[in-house]
Formats: structure tokens, C-alpha cells, sequence
């Protein structure tokens, strides 16, 4: 069975990419997505993901305020923050959230496709 991944972005275009991308790699699919932090909350609840991955910048909840809630709900479950806004700051304090990688939109999707072969290697 295909491992089951949660998008949360509140750009359609991203989710519709990311939507294809994911389901396009062997032993992964999109189980669901999410429009902002707050639906991304209700979704993983509800849906149980193996991954999730996370926009930084959202309206109502960001993806670090997501994080955090998502990690007192759903501890083992990898989240991986999708986002334009990478650096070393907001990678150093991301760990603790059960954020396991930072990947930058800017880099494209290869990198992204990386952390999901590494974070779920049995997929």
C-alpha cells in the first residue's frame, strides 16, 4: 500500500503540482490536502498520514504554529516544510516541531522527492 501524503499550501497552483509530483513516485499518494493551517490540522487528524508536507506562509495559522499542533497530536508522523522561506534560522528552530526537513520551493521538487524516499524508505 502506498504511503499516504498530506499537502498543506495555501497556493492552488503548488498543491496541484505537488499533487502530481507526489503521486507520480512509486509508493507514495496524496491522500489529501489542505488550504491553509487550520484545515491542514483538521485534515491530518482526520486523514492519518505517514507524511505531511507544510507551507511556511498561511493565512489564519502558519506552518509553525501548524507544527506545533500537529506534533501533540500526531508525534510520529515526519513533516516536511515545503517553503520559499528557507534559511539556517528557521531550520535550526524547526526540529523540536517534529519538522524533519526544510526543503526551499526554489530548489524545485527533486530535493523534496529526496526527503520523502528518506524520511518514509520503505515506500
Amino acid at each position: 500500500m502506498p504511503k499516504q501524503i498530506l499537502i498543506v499550501d495555501d497556493n492552488p497552483q503548488m498543491r496541484k503540482l505537488m499533487r502530481c509530483f507526489v503521486n507520480s513516485e512509486s509508493g507514495f499518494e496524496v491522500c489529501g490536502e489542505a488550504f491553509d493551517g487550520l484545515d491542514g490540522i483538521e485534515k491530518a487528524l482526520a486523514l492519518r498520514p505517514d507524511l505531511i508536507i507544510l507551507d511556511f506562509q498561511m493565512p489564519r495559522l502558519n506552518g509553525i504554529e501548524t507544527a506545533r499542533v500537529l506534533r501533540e497530536n500526531l508525534p510520529n508522523v515526519p513533516i516536511v516544510l515545503f517553503t520559499i522561506h528557507r534559511n539556517t534560522i528557521l531550520e535550526s528552530n524547526v526540529a523540536n516541531l517534529g519538522i524533519r526537513a526544510v526543503v526551499s520551493k526554489m530548489d524545485g521538487i527533486k530535493p523534496l522527492s529526496f526527503e520523502l524516499h528518506r524520511l518514509l524508505p520503505d515506500a
